[in-house]
């Protein structure tokens, strides 16, 4: 063989082998590439999974924590019911109690000392005590308009409440420990008629008044406002049941 032929057969050698060595590593780096994929496509199912599960998880958590709340909305609600109901307890009690302004119809009446009466106009064994107003006369007014279904009473703005003091010293009326004098002015919230009717009948507190002189003016209102007692209330000696 000469040089020329072998060259050629060397040649066609190479060539076949460089061809052979070209697939080889295409086909290994196919195969390479095709598990590579396959891994991969197991880490993301993988991981889809784990995903799946924690959204499963947090949409339970989801929903127990909306029942839990739907649970503290009633709750709430019902609190809320309980509180309105206790606010109109409290508000109702502070009324009748006298610690609230309060309105409503009812009377007014107007007291003055028996103005024609002085020390010179009367005789020397009379009494000008009988001509002005003390506290029995007060007292007793206000036991007649509670006796008649008054529900608030005030002297010149005094709001009487269970504890108020009506006290006299000489010429001096105190309420409440305040100093009021005459006129006096008692308001008094309740049916005006059977109010009126009550203090107007014969042998009642505004009959004995007129007698001795004393000026009395009854007049009925349909919008009477009686102020609240602006002082404070104290307890010595009751206790609250527990």
């Amino acid at each position: 063989m000469n040089k020329t032929k072998i060259g050629l057969i060397l040649g066609s050698v190479c060539l076949i082998l460089t061809c052979a060595i070209v697939m080889q590593i295409r086909t290994i780096n196919q195969n390479i590439t095709v598990s590579d994929l396959g891994v991969v496509s197991d880490e993301l199912r993988d991981e889809v999974l784990k995903w799946k599960e924690k959204y499963d998880n947090s949409y339970k958590e989801l929903e127990k924590a909306e029942k839990e709340l739907e649970e503290e909305r009633t709750e709430a609600t019902k609190n809320d019911e309980t509180s309105k109901t206790k606010e109109e307890e409290l508000k109702k009690g502070n009324a009748v109690l006298g610690l609230t302004d309060v309105t409503g119809e009812g009377i007014i009446i107007t007291l003055k000392d028996n103005p024609t009466v002085t020390t010179e106009t009367i005789g020397a064994l009379d009494d000008i005590s009988k001509y002005i107003i003390h506290q029995e006369d007060l007292l007793n007014l206000m036991n007649e308009l509670k006796n008649a279904g008054a529900e608030a009473i005030s002297i010149n703005d005094q709001r009487i409440i269970p504890s108020t003091a009506i006290i006299c010293s000489g010429n001096i009326t105190q309420v409440n420990g305040e100093k009021v004098g005459a006129p006096f002015i008692i308001k008094a919230i309740g049916k005006p008629d059977e109010l009126k009717e009550a203090l107007e009948r014969p042998g009642g507190i505004i009959d004995l008044l007129n007698s001795y002189g004393i000026v009395t003016d009854i007049k009925t209102s349909n919008n009477l406002t009686v102020l609240k007692y602006d002082g404070v209330i104290q307890h010595k000696y009751m206790k609250e049941i527990k």
